[in-house]
């Protein structure tokens, strides 16, 4: 039988008000920027330590930055609700305060801004790839506990001991109270946690994003979207047209990107071993 008492989750989303205003900020948009800055901050690293112009920095945080944010709204009206947002495309903008951002909307966002990026600053497309995605496992855990923050994106009714009561969620209270639910917003963040981890020493101890382009891009993507599948199998449906779909919306938009991953491997690892970049990292 389901216990109905874990862990009471219930954490104000608002982290202040803007007097006279009236405008909130949320703990969710604080974790996208800071999301954006820690990812930023190590690519700065890799910059340095690999001898590039302070300008590459600059340069990547505008096309990443705007390619991860147009690309996750652009990614959640598509993807989840084109009749609506095609139908009055105004609101893509003017909606954005409502919220509505997606993942996958993001990789593919930042897929084309470091695309461009690369060919701006004349730089191989792998090697902006390789790095890119330490920044962005790393950042996706953040995302994650913004929506930990918000009390969405849970899964389903569990009794296990780690359940939670989402009680400040209207969702929680009207399909699965006093039940608790699985936390797939930390499920999905110690996923994303534990492959950057992976991610960073097989950059910073082996030097395989040099001696081999693309490995860490293709590991990068298997730690997220493979992770991504499984836990969505226990998650609550998003919306409403992905009722009785065997493969809901989440995991066929992360198929794509895991059949790019076991190429980007194969491709790396049956390559003879290369060094990609400008210059030997600094010792």
């Amino acid at each position: 039988m389901i216990q109905s008492l874990s862990i009471v989750w219930d954490f104000d989303p608002v982290f202040f008000t803007i007097p006279g205003l009236g405008w909130e900020i949320r703990y969710y948009g604080l974790t996208w920027a800071l999301a954006i800055l820690v990812a930023a901050k190590f690519f700065d690293n890799f910059v340095k330590r690999e001898g590039l112009p302070e300008k590459v920095s600059e340069s990547v945080f505008i096309y990443a930055t705007l390619g991860t944010i147009l690309g996750s709204r652009l990614g959640h009206c598509l993807f989840y609700d084109p009749g609506y947002y095609l139908s009055q495309p105004w609101e893509i903008i003017t909606g954005f305060r409502d919220g509505g951002m997606a993942s996958h909307g993001a990789a593919i966002g930042i897929l084309v801004g470091l695309w461009l990026f690369s060919r701006k600053n004349r730089l191989p497309y792998l090697w902006s790839l390789d790095r890119i995605m330490i920044g962005v496992a790393i950042g996706g855990m953040m995302v994650r506990l913004g929506n930990l923050c918000n009390s969405e994106i849970f899964g389903t009714a569990t009794d296990l001991p780690w359940g939670f009561e989402f009680v400040r969620s209207a969702k929680w209270s009207n399909e699965f109270a006093p039940a608790a639910v699985h936390p797939t917003q930390l499920y999905e963040a110690l996923c994303y946690l534990v492959t950057f981890v992976v991610l960073t020493v097989m950059y910073y101890r082996y030097d395989l994003a040099r001696r081999r382009p693309g490995l860490l891009f293709g590991v990068g993507l298997i730690g997220i979207f493979l992770s991504r599948i499984l836990i969505e199998t226990i998650k609550t449906t998003q919306e409403s047209f992905e009722e009785g779909m065997t493969l809901n919306m989440g995991q066929l938009l992360s198929i794509p990107f895991l059949l790019l991953a076991g190429y980007m491997i194969y491709r790396a690892l049956r390559r003879p071993a290369v060094v990609v970049g400008p210059k030997q990292p600094k010792k």
